[in-house]
């Protein structure tokens, strides 16, 4: 579906993402902060320790599920330094969190 979540830009929201497990083949789902940012969506972890993440870096193809609307993505790693301060400020309210250092996972609607 290339339709739009329904979220304004500049905001961060729960969805569901789901991912290929990279060792089992099944999905894995799993409910994330999602930030909307120039009609994309991001994920944001510190490090990469979480399954989501290392399913995604391996298996582009995501599925997201937000309002009870699934949408279908594809997924990459994202280094821009300037983008990575600009989705920590939006999903996080207090300074501390949104000033650490991220990993941010950019997915593109399809």
């Amino acid at each position: 579906m290339n339709e739009n979540v329904e979220y304004d830009n500049d905001t961060s929201f729960i969805v569901l993402l789901t991912t290929i497990g990279r060792k089992t083949g099944q999905n894995h789902t799993v409910p994330l902060r999602a930030v909307k940012y120039k009609n994309k969506l991001y994920f944001s972890r510190r490090n990469t320790s979480s399954d989501w993440l290392k399913n995604a870096l391996i298996n582009s193809k995501v599925r997201i599920i937000c309002n009870d609307k699934m949408y279908h993505g594809k997924a990459k790693l994202e280094n821009d330094e300037w983008l990575m301060k600009k989705i920590s400020k939006i999903k996080y309210n207090d300074n501390d969190r949104s000033l650490e250092h991220r990993i941010i996972l950019e997915v593109t609607l399809v």
